[in-house]
């Protein structure tokens, strides 16, 4: 799908970068917020190559990864079950 958006030039002059890159990030960013879309989501629309890549994106974006205790035990878990 092609999105086209219209923005007054002597707004637009005034702007700096890749707007069709910050629209689609804003775009993705938000999505992501709702629920709508997942990390392999965000990996393919934005053309990411590492889960690196995504952190940052999502931490540029003020989105924080929801991380419980029960993670952190089955991490802890599994270390202690390699011998870490």
């Amino acid at each position: 799908m092609d999105v086209t958006i219209h923005i007054p030039d002597d707004i637009a002059s005034q702007m700096t970068g890749d707007l069709s890159r910050f629209a689609l990030e804003a775009l993705v960013a938000q999505q992501y917020r709702l629920g709508h879309l997942n990390q392999p989501d965000l990996q393919r629309l934005l053309g990411l190559e590492t889960s690196y890549q995504i952190d940052g994106f999502l931490k540029a974006h003020n989105i924080w990864i929801e991380y419980t205790m029960d993670d952190l035990e089955s991490e802890l878990a599994g270390f202690q079950r390699l011998g870490l």
